[in-house]
């Protein structure tokens, strides 16, 4: 093991005159120094006994990412729920040496940091918890990701609408390939068809490259509001209330949702941490049914062939939440251009080691793009070159309707309810006895029909 500080009562030097069962190898003046011996493969459990102020959700990724299990000393209520929130293990100052030993070696036999929770002063056994930002991790509320891969298993019932059936709270991911091949429209309209279907629903800008939700809703945000929950979620501070208070409330006819909108500058793309991010998607499902992400569309991860140390992650933040989904919205552009793009690259999200459902959508679709014979070549084609997944939805293309809808900053379910292209998204992830009612807006629209 390594440490940070020597406590207020010398107990890393008495953890040094047990001769046993942990052998310091080195005490570090600074966190960094600390990281950078954990890095190096020195160690397998980190003890920070000072400053535990300057441990932060990346630091402790980082650590677990590595292997290394981190134990922190610390007795003030707010600063033990703080560290336990982040999965560090938390041990009183006053416990004596074999005891921080035995939490020590739990901690390490675990293999990475503890569920939160683990403070106690005495040894507590932990349960194995797979890394923060490791790809299939469970969240807080795993139960709802089993629920919706159960329902997900048969595309031919419509089973993949678990995003809007599941019992549990969800997280959708809508993502696909280069090309601008409609994943924000896909997803803010999405979004509005739940919540105007009951549920609670946060929509999350995660695109690093571009994010463009605020500006598609007319929405004058300078601040990134997810970026401002991420920097919550990395000091340990998100909770539901925070971040009600950091989510803007868009409210449209028919409904309303929460939004954390994108970054005002792709050059920010630093602070949308992996590990802030998967923590902001799991207090998402404490309030609300359904969160649905936005994503880049980018699933490189060439830092780790280019540095020899954990570096920033362009792409950390998308494959955070494809990592955390419980399903995926593979979105791509119905023409000769995009549905190769899209076959490449839902074959790379097969081999960034995603385990959520994926339903293909293919976007845009117009007969003038790929031919007479109307959708069945588009089928056809699939079947000849793509991958195993099957073609889940066809959405049309109408631009003059996603036109009038981008001048007004309003979304399909004001600005043309009756507009197929709104139809169909609302057939994406609403049940079909959902979808048989006439919604809020359609009663507005039919009853101003008749009096006019």
């Amino acid at each position: 093991m390594v440490t940070v500080g020597d406590g207020p009562s010398g107990l890393v030097e008495g953890l040094e005159r047990l001769h046993g069962p942990v052998t310091v190898v080195r005490r570090c003046a600074a966190l960094s120094e600390l990281l950078a011996a954990c890095q190096s493969g020195l160690a397998r459990a980190a003890v920070i006994a000072a400053d535990t102020q300057e441990l932060t959700a990346t630091l402790v990724d980082r650590l677990a990412a590595v292997g290394v299990a981190v134990v922190a000393l610390a007795q003030e209520p707010g600063e033990v729920a703080r560290l336990s929130g982040l999965g560090v293990v938390v041990a009183s100052p006053a416990a004596p040496a074999e005891v921080l030993a035995a939490r020590i070696c739990a901690a390490a036999a675990a293999g990475v940091h503890a569920s939160p929770g683990g403070y106690a002063h005495g040894p507590a056994p932990l349960p194995a918890q797979a890394p923060v930002g490791a790809v299939g991790h469970p969240g807080p509320a795993d139960g709802g990701r089993a629920a919706a891969l159960a329902l997900a298993q048969d595309p031919a019932e419509d089973g993949h609408r678990a995003a809007a059936e599941g019992s549990g709270p969800t997280v959708v991911a809508v993502w696909g390939p280069t090309g601008a091949p409609g994943r924000t429209t896909v997803a803010m309209n999405m979004a509005a068809e739940l919540a105007a279907s009951g549920r609670s629903v946060v929509l999350v800008d995660a695109d690093s490259y571009g994010a463009s939700v605020a500006a598609s809703l007319g929405l004058l945000d300078e601040s990134a509001s997810l970026a401002h929950a991420c920097r919550l979620a990395d000091a340990g501070s998100l909770t539901a209330a925070t971040l009600e208070k950091v989510a803007q409330r868009v409210v449209f006819a028919g409904g309303s949702l929460r939004l954390l909108s994108g970054l005002t500058r792709a050059d920010r793309w630093p602070e949308l941490r992996p590990a802030a991010v998967e923590r902001v998607l799991a207090v998402c499902r404490e309030i609300a049914q359904v969160t649905v992400v936005d994503c880049g569309f980018s699933l490189e991860n060439d830092e780790e062939l280019s540095y020899d140390t954990l570096v920033p992650r362009r792409n950390g933040a998308t494959l955070a939440v494809l990592a955390a989904a419980d399903t995926i919205f593979a979105v791509g552009a119905a023409d000769a251009v995009g549905i190769p793009r899209l076959i490449r690259a839902v074959g790379d999200l097969a081999a960034a080691g995603t385990t959520a459902q994926t339903v293909v959508l293919l976007n845009k679709v117009r007969r003038s793009a790929f031919g007479g014979q109307g959708e069945r070549s588009l089928v056809a084609a699939w079947e000849r070159f793509g991958p195993e997944q099957t073609i889940g939805h066809f959405l049309p293309w109408d631009g003059d309707v996603l036109d009038k809808a981008l001048l007004s900053g309003r979304l399909l379910i004001e600005a043309a309810p009756d507009s197929a292209l709104r139809k169909s998204i609302a057939g994406v992830v609403c049940a079909p006895v959902q979808r048989s009612r006439r919604t809020a807006v359609s009663k507005t629209t039919a009853k101003a029909k008749n009096k006019g």
